[in-house]
Order: C-alpha cells, then structure tokens, then sequence
C-alpha cells in the first residue's frame, strides 16, 4: 500500500463513521426519486463500513511504518 492509499481509507472510513449522511448524499440520494434521510439500518451499516475502513487504513499505516 502506498501512503495515499492508506491516507484516502482513513479519510473515507472517518467521513463515514462521523458523518454517514454526507456519504449518503454522495453516493445514494440520487437514486432516490423522493427526498428522504437514510434508514437507521443504512447509518449503522455505514459507519461499520467506515469503522473496517479505517482499520484497514491503520494496519497499513503500520505495515508502511515498520516494513517499508
């Protein structure tokens, strides 16, 4: 992995974890003909994807610090 890769999956996991209806409105909203806020089934869901992004963005960051 290189360091943006891993910058990018910390950014996109934390934007996802804090703020899931900004990631809504990004990637959902328009395929929506009513304009409605996310489910609480898809905030909880969102926010596990941002929690595996964000692991994923740190084990790397380690894998890069120490390895690398």
């Amino acid at each position: 992995m290189n360091l943006l890769t891993i910058l990018f999956l910390i950014v996109f996991g934390s934007v996802m974890l804090v703020k899931p209806d900004i990631f809504y409105m990004i990637t959902e909203s328009w395929k929506s003909s009513t304009e409605g806020e996310p489910s609480d089934f898809y905030i909880a869901h969102t926010r596990f994807g941002g929690v595996i992004f964000i692991g994923v963005g740190i084990f790397g960051l380690i894998v890069y610090i120490f390895f690398m």
